[in-house]
């Protein structure tokens, strides 16, 4: 695993308790059940990402309008880089998408994670048993 700040843990165990209604339907409805294990309000470094998928190297970041605001647009960004810097791809859904389309989502996540996993290779990426 990779080094992460140990304080974010109370943090995390609140964002899971307090989830968005679209987080948990991601979550309870596709996610969790996932072939390839999928973790929720994972920290990576100094970040708490809503759901991470390490076969694939995959963050999946579930956005509230608030994600707009120039301010939490820069803070992203900067996340983003330091994540990708890391060798981890971020895919980004509004929660719009997640509540109007969220058979398209389940797919694009599901074609990501295949692709990630193909271009990693057998020794970075392993699926679990369904």
């Amino acid at each position: 695993m990779e080094d992460y700040d140990k304080n974010l843990t109370p943090r995390a165990q609140e964002m899971r308790r307090n989830a968005t209604k679209q987080e948990n339907h991601l979550w309870y409805d596709f996610l969790r059940r996932y072939p390839a294990h999928v973790y929720r309000q994972r920290i990576i470094g100094e970040y708490i990402v809503d759901f991470y998928c390490p076969a694939a190297k995959l963050v999946i970041e579930v956005d509230g309008g608030y994600h707009l605001k120039p301010a939490q647009m820069e803070y992203d960004l900067e996340r983003t880089e330091y994540l990708n810097a890391r060798g981890l791809f971020v895919l980004r859904f509004r929660n719009e998408k997640v509540d109007r389309y969220f058979e398209k989502v389940c797919q694009e996540i599901d074609d990501m994670v295949k692709e990630r996993i193909q271009m990693i290779g057998p020794y970075g990426a392993s699926l679990r048993e369904s």
